[in-house]
């Protein structure tokens, strides 16, 4: 099974802190890798065209991000970049991809 998550949080998603969970806008679950794919390739498309930031680790975490969209931080006094997530999942790990597939 593969999921695609998506999480918008003050931090990038591959830092997955205790409470990232809680910070997941949707999760979508696919039994077929070319399904996931799509899906996520369709995903990450729509998120480029909406942010002028991008940026990967261990192809499977994507973070995107504009300079505009900020969240004040009263506990530390300022305001804190947001980031929109996307992290691919098989089998609840998070499982590296590239154009070739699932690797």
């Amino acid at each position: 099974m593969f999921e695609i998550i998506y999480m918008k949080a003050d931090y990038e998603p591959w830092w997955m802190f205790e409470d990232w969970e809680e910070l997941i806008r949707t999760r979508k679950t696919f039994e077929d890798m070319q399904e996931a794919t799509a899906y996520l390739n369709g995903l990450l498309e729509e998120l480029r065209s909406k942010h002028q930031h991008e940026k990967t680790k261990k192809n499977c975490f994507y973070a995107f991000w504009s300079e505009d969209e900020k969240s004040f931080c009263e506990g530390c006094d300022e305001d804190l970049q947001l980031y929109h997530g996307v992290i691919l999942m098989q089998a609840g790990v998070p499982t590296p991809y590239d154009s070739k597939g699932i690797e």
